[in-house]
């Protein structure tokens, strides 16, 4: 199996709490696959700090539960970020709640206002806004996937 999991955070602790999960898993797949935790930061420009792939481009980058609890310029740079990083044909997987044309379940605008009165940069994101955002950095996005607790999973793939 070519496969290498690269788990990345900006928060140390959250770090921390992974490399003792992966250290800790009796699976020895798990540590054979899975690299420690490394930093990263996202911004309008790509990676504002943390680890720099240098050369490495991938076929698949996964972010779950992100878009929506990070300001925008976070996930403007993941878009950035994939555009440079995966190969042609390369996929993008996105999970977490999203707005469609600008609403969503009751549910999930509570959860929408919680997140925007611990820091009004972070909310549920509009789909649209995020697809035009892909868009925009060479990525299309092919499937849509209704998941439970009214999130979604987004599959994007590099044009």
């Amino acid at each position: 199996m070519n496969v290498k999991w690269f788990p990345t955070d900006p928060e140390e602790s959250s770090r921390e709490s992974i490399n003792q999960w992966i250290q800790e898993n009796p699976n020895e797949k798990v540590q054979e696959y899975t690299e420690p935790s490394r930093s990263l930061t996202l911004g309008e420009d790509g990676v504002m700090e943390g680890t720099i792939f240098g050369d490495d481009f991938f076929q698949l980058m996964v972010c779950i539960n992100m878009i929506h609890i990070s300001p925008w310029t976070s996930t403007v740079g993941l878009m950035r970020f994939a555009n440079e990083k995966l190969i042609v044909g390369g996929a993008l997987y996105c999970y977490g709640p999203y707005k469609v044309g600008g609403t969503a379940v009751e549910s999930n605008l509570n959860f929408d206002q919680s997140l925007k009165s611990r820091d009004p940069s972070w909310g549920l994101r509009n789909l649209e806004e995020v697809v035009k955002l892909a868009e925009e950095n060479g990525l299309r996005l092919e499937r849509k996937i209704e998941m439970p607790a009214n999130n979604l999973s987004l599959i994007f793939q590099k044009l």
